[in-house]
């Protein structure tokens, strides 16, 4: 991998912050951008602005084309059996939404249902399932974890039941970086349930490859901007039989076949569940960033990414008083840390700051986490494909100061 050359590709990796060089390590809450997914964006307001599925004009039908010709590539990225099993969306959050608000207004989840999530989730995937449990009567169960992260996979097993409607839970943790076994779990969920299964894999895709045929989830969602692609957008992807069987989200253009004051009918997907005017120059430009992640390569983007947790995590365990949080477990992509004794997280952050370095600290919307390892938060390094080595020996040195200064 010419690492050169894809930092070159990265314009804000150029500009300086605190007059020091921009050290990026915050890509598990969003990656940079590249040009190529930036000109393909700006190209679609210059070249083909134009509202799609709607007219038979020409710019009209380019931008649908070019649209639909991303939602294709989504498709491959993916392994989704059907284009239009793919559903754009806004992110991550919107896709689970859409997906308890379908569950509702098809009445398939009812009072005394049981829905099981895990500890190591995002908000996004707690708050949406406890809203839809206020809503039916459903009640919601949580996967324990260990010290290190890890889940406890015979609670899963232990309590699923007939009454189980939906298990769901993240691919990877992005407070933790913590890789879940996501395959050993459906299989333990097909075996002992008929609960539809749905992963959140906004921190998977950005690292690894990922295969929805192979894993059996039911619905797999995902968001554009940490994989290198425009904020405010994303996937939902659901089996033909089981979008087909869910009542929309949203209503309103773009997802009715027929609309009468007696009665609607639905459009086929995938718009069904797209309705009104989608992010259209965004949506090309994630199939962009699709381009951008395979002309790299999966297994040599992940190669780079491991290789470079690793020695951030021999560089900071090397510093006295300093935990790393799930150390021992399988993990991608993320170092998540503390000083103990010496000020909060927010404090280093800040510190690091100065120095140009960008790290995420707080709570990473994973409270229930925080509350389990007793702190207020942590401090979280995350790494994309443009990181190199030298950027972590500079955050080893930035926290040696912070440590100092604290002290």
């Amino acid at each position: 991998m010419d690492l050169q050359n894809i930092r070159s590709q990265f314009p804000i990796l150029q500009r300086e912050i605190n007059g020091k060089p921009l050290v990026y390590l915050d890509n598990a809450a969003t990656s940079q951008k590249p040009l190529s997914v930036i000109e393909v964006e700006s190209n679609y307001y210059k070249e083909l602005n134009a509202n799609v599925h709607r007219g038979i004009h020409t710019l009209s039908q380019l931008a649908t084309e070019e649209m639909e010709n991303a939602r294709r590539k989504l498709q491959k990225f993916i392994n989704a059996a059907h284009d239009y099993e793919v559903i754009f969306t806004k992110g991550t959050t919107e896709s689970i939404n859409l997906i308890t608000y379908a569950l509702s207004n098809s009445g398939t989840v009812s009072e005394g249902d049981e829905i099981i999530i895990t500890h190591l989730e995002h908000h996004s995937n707690i708050v949406p399932w406890q809203m839809l449990c206020k809503r039916t009567g459903a009640k919601l169960k949580v996967i324990p974890i260990d010290e290190e992260g890890v889940l406890n996979l015979d609670f899963l097993r232990e309590n699923l039941s007939d009454r189980t409607k939906i298990v769901s839970f993240n691919y990877v943790s992005n407070a933790l970086g913590i890789v879940n076994p996501v395959q050993e779990m459906i299989s333990i969920i097909r075996q002992n349930s008929e609960a539809w299964i749905v992963v959140d894999g906004a921190q998977a895709v950005p690292h690894f490859k990922v295969d929805v045929q192979a894993l059996d989830c039911d619905f797999f969602a995902f968001s554009g901007h940490k994989m290198y692609a425009p904020t405010g957008t994303g996937v939902l992807y659901g089996k033909e039989k089981i979008l087909e069987s869910l009542e929309p989200f949203h209503g309103g253009g773009e997802m009715i076949a027929t609309c009468s004051f007696e009665k609607t009918t639905y459009a086929a997907l995938p718009f069904k569940f797209e309705a009104g005017t989608p992010n259209i120059a965004g949506n090309i430009a994630l199939g962009a960033a699709v381009d951008f992640i395979e002309g790299i390569g999966h297994e040599i983007l992940q190669q780079h990414e491991n290789k470079l947790l690793s020695y951030a995590q021999e560089k900071l365990l090397a510093i006295d008083n300093l935990r790393i949080y799930g150390e021992n477990a399988h993990r991608t992509g993320v170092v998540s840390f503390n000083l103990q004794n010496v000020g909060i997280s927010s404090d280093v952050g800040m510190i690091l700051d100065k120095l140009g370095i960008a790290v995420r600290t707080g709570h990473h919307c994973t409270q229930p986490i925080m509350e389990y390892f007793n702190i207020a938060g942590t401090v979280r390094a995350s790494f994309a494909v443009y990181n190199t080595l030298e950027e972590v020996d500079i955050l080893a040195e930035g926290i040696k100061k912070a440590q100092r200064m604290l002290s």
